[in-house]
């Protein structure tokens, strides 16, 4: 559904500096949390990996040095100490996911605060919307 050019050209409604204000933070959180979502798929997408890599190493025979990845390379290390390697990693990257995921509801939050606030004062005359 489109606007009339009559609902768009409401100009009782005059923008403060602080109604500017709201709208300049919910556009810096927009653009946060469009950040943040996407190292999110990242994190899950190497956290898929690693779960992966576990299940391999269960598989794995136990007296045979594995292929670790260790930054860029790889290097051979005992299955016991790549196994807790492994263990340590997917803890932080847990921990990581943890942290990017309450930092999105944050900002989720703030920025509902802002829309209630925004659409009470400019009603259809402002969208905010992705």
């Amino acid at each position: 559904m489109s606007l009339s050019q009559e609902d768009e050209r409401d100009d009782s409604t005059e923008v403060t500096w602080e109604d500017q204000q709201r709208i300049n933070s919910f556009s810096k959180l927009n653009t946060r949390l469009s950040g943040i979502k996407e190292k999110i798929e990242a994190l899950k997408a190497e956290k898929e990996a690693l779960d992966d890599i576990s299940m391999e190493l269960e598989l794995a025979d136990e007296d045979e040095p594995v292929m670790y990845k260790v930054g860029e390379a790889f290097i051979h290390m005992p299955h016991s100490r790549a196994t807790k390697r492994l263990e340590k990693d997917l803890s932080l990257l847990n921990d990581e996911l943890d942290k990017y995921s309450s930092d999105a509801e944050e900002c989720e939050k703030t920025m509902k605060e802002l829309k209630v606030a925004l659409y009470a004062k400019f009603g259809r005359a402002i969208n905010l919307d992705e």
